[in-house]
């Protein structure tokens, strides 16, 4: 298996990729490009004939602008693998950007993605529909329900082939996805994102752009329970600059003041969360307010894995399967509550030096394998009807 990895910082943080895997010259083997296609992310992985993962990338993509920065993309992702322009490339598309202000509504969003990928990617695209299968293009106006935001059962349903009873707990930039696995099928209780949140299968809450009066309404700060502005003075990226979990490399989105991603910026912009000025406490005390923001969000993240598991008991001391750039918290979970933790990176079996990025971009990787095992499990068929 290869995956030569070199991270880089993006230039241009809502525009430029962030290196996963430095460009492998993968040849004709790299056939399956995964594409997750987020509301402010996209994430591809390349794997090849194998099922080898080769190279994975994420690229900030704030796609409640305009299509224009998913063409943009596009472009970079065919510069970093020019092999992904050739005919004979195979796509595969899971995505959850339908759900952007940008478009009326999720229909009109499937439909937007759908138009802008097909007219640059090929005859061998293909979107992730769960239980409606594979779809080409132009079934997806059709069945824009199974194409919404499938990106958490592709990644639940390639996790549940090596792990049969565990919960996959998918934290990212902005949302967290627990999903419960029982006998190596999915077992959620809803499929919509809807259906979802009112389950707690699906959380708002991220590591990176989730406002911090979407965590807490009042925090303990010297000794004393205060109110919280509902103002997006900071996100919860100020808060994991602080504790050192966040990977620069996942920190790609401008901070609320449109100011720097220090530590000294982060305490300033906790503080206005309070009514305070950075000056008027010390950087150890910042971080240890920092620490109580990860307490108060881990909380309420592990309330909604609680809610998931108890509709499941067989559920309760299965091990945690961490993904996303959050997983440091799934991790922390897993040792709260005394569970086993496997990282979906280690899951992937791709080499320890890229599986970071593996986890990071986990529906990206799931579809691309997902697809593959379609393919292959086509050629067996057809050889056994010949």
């Amino acid at each position: 298996m290869r995956c030569n990895v070199r991270g880089s910082v993006a230039a241009d943080p809502r525009g430029a990729a962030l290196s996963a895997a430095h460009p492998a010259g993968a040849g004709p083997d790299a056939t399956a490009f995964g594409w997750d296609v987020g509301g402010a992310h996209v994430k591809v992985s390349m794997a090849d004939r194998s099922g080898a993962v080769l190279d994975v990338a994420q690229w900030a993509c704030p796609l409640w602008q305009g299509l224009d920065h998913l063409e943009r993309t596009v472009e970079l992702v065919f510069e970093r693998w020019p092999q992904a322009r050739a005919a004979d490339a195979r796509h595969a598309v899971t995505m959850t950007g339908e759900m952007v202000d940008l478009f009326a509504d999720r229909a009109e969003g499937v439909r937007a993605i759908v138009a802008t990928l097909a007219h640059r990617l090929g005859a061998r695209l293909r979107f992730y529909g769960g239980d409606a299968g594979w779809l080409a293009a132009d079934a997806c106006a059709a069945n824009w329900r199974h194409v919404a935001s499938a990106n958490w059962l592709a990644t639940a349903r390639w996790v549940a082939t090596g792990v049969p009873n565990a919960v996959l707990v998918d934290i990212g930039s902005t949302t967290t996805d627990i999903i419960p696995i029982v006998g190596g099928r999915v077992v959620a209780r809803a499929a919509t994102d809807a259906g979802r949140l009112a389950t707690g299968e699906l959380v708002y809450q991220g590591v990176v752009r989730t406002p911090l009066c979407g965590i807490a309404h009042r925090i303990d700060f010297g000794g004393v329970t205060v109110n919280v502005m509902n103002e997006w003075f900071a996100t919860s990226a100020d808060i994991y600059r602080l504790t050192g979990e966040l990977n620069p490399l996942h920190d790609v989105h401008p901070s609320a003041d449109q100011g720097p991603k220090t530590q000294v910026a982060s305490s300033a912009r906790l503080a206005r969360m309070i009514g305070r000025d950075a000056h008027e406490a010390d950087a150890i005390e910042w971080r240890r307010f920092a620490q109580r923001w990860r307490a108060l969000q881990l909380r309420e993240i592990g309330m909604n894995l609680a809610r998931v598991a108890a509709a499941r008991p067989g559920l309760s001391t299965a091990p945690l399967v961490g993904a996303g750039c959050g997983r440091f918290l799934v991790a922390a979970l897993a040792r709260e509550e005394a569970r086993g933790y496997v990282d979906f990176g280690t899951l992937a079996g791709v080499p320890d030096s890229c599986a970071p990025w593996a986890a990071t971009c986990a529906p990206s990787v799931a579809v691309a394998l997902l697809a593959l095992g379609e393919h292959h499990a086509g050629e067996q068929g057809a050889r056994r009807v010949a």
